[in-house]
């Protein structure tokens, strides 16, 4: 049988965090796990999205539980604001869902002087799970939940020397980097709860091809590169949507048979319901992740505390 939204079991009681909740996946996210029961904050840059992205929630389900958290990934300022105020309103969280992300953008720096992909698909998500993870140490089963890509098939370990790609900057190999850095994350962080013997799993996932603005974005920022253009003209035709693209996202969150260290994919790569696959090769370089932790801590001068709070 086929994993659905059915399957979410009761959530009611339980609280989310869930990045890039202002559209796309991080909205249908949100949607799935209200109307399940849980309590959402949904973190966003865009709070103007946000606020029509919860107001159609709500249209659709009267009752959700939703709270608007301003998020910015490029900023780690940002990063320690937002964990500021969600712990000062929730001492009990139990999911983080790492959705927000770009694509294979042209080069730029953030303020904190990072190359712009790896530090909103990466480095903002290390250091906004780090803040958080203390008290989602409190709940008997909490999930961290870190989206990837096919993009991580072409990507190279993070070079400890040159990790924001100076003098070697592509777009997609920028984009490949940070989705690998993605799986690398979540499976240390796996081993790590496993070592501190804590009840939290670290889940990565890859939603498959779904038509949402990410590519439209990178179409956009990129003032109509070509392979940008290409993967944005084949995501319309033949994506799958957001509601199904999430499901991924949603099995790894929810379901209680879920497993720590593992990836969660469509059953045909890129289509299909959620199944559990496999990672090989470079995906379970010990080495490399233990390089990338290293270099995520000394960028953002950020560690984790497995203790509960």
């Amino acid at each position: 049988m086929a994993w659905t939204t059915a399957d979410i079991p009761d959530l009611s009681g339980r609280v989310a965090v869930v990045t890039g909740a202002n559209g796309g996946l991080g909205v249908e996210v949100s949607r799935e796990l209200a109307r399940k029961g849980a309590f959402v904050v949904m973190a966003s840059r865009d709070q103007g999205k946000a606020e029509e992205a919860r107001g159609s929630i709500l249209t659709e389900i009267p009752g959700a539980s939703l709270e608007l958290q301003a998020l910015d990934l490029a900023s780690q300022a940002s990063v320690r604001k937002a964990a500021e105020r969600i712990l000062r309103t929730h001492p009990d969280i139990d999911m983080l869902v790492n959705n927000a992300g770009v694509m294979a953008i042209p080069e730029r720096r953030t303020e904190d002087g990072f190359e712009m992909q790896l530090a909103v698909n990466h480095l903002g998500h290390f250091a906004l799970t780090a803040l958080l993870v203390p008290v989602l140490l409190r709940s008997h089963d909490a999930r961290v939940v870190s989206v990837t890509s096919t993009g991580r098939h072409s990507g190279r370990p993070i070079d400890p020397d040159n990790p924001h790609l100076q003098g070697r900057y592509e777009p997609w190999r920028a984009y490949g980097q940070s989705k690998l850095a993605n799986v690398h994350f979540a499976l240390e962080l796996d081993r790590r709860f496993r070592a501190a013997d804590v009840a939290a799993r670290s889940i990565v996932v890859h939603p498959g091809f779904v038509n949402t603005d990410l590519q439209a974005r990178s179409v956009r920022e990129t003032g109509g590169g070509r392979s940008q253009r290409f993967f944005r003209s084949a995501v319309v035709r033949f994506g799958m949507t957001p509601a199904r693209g999430a499901l991924s996202l949603l099995r790894a969150a929810t379901d209680p048979n879920a497993v720590g260290g593992a990836l969660y994919t469509p059953r045909w790569v890129n289509w299909g319901p959620p199944v559990r696959r496999p990672l090989f090769g470079r995906s379970r370089n010990r080495d490399a992740m233990k390089s990338l932790w290293e270099v995520s801590e000394r960028e953002t001068g950020i560690t984790f505390d497995l203790r509960p709070a």
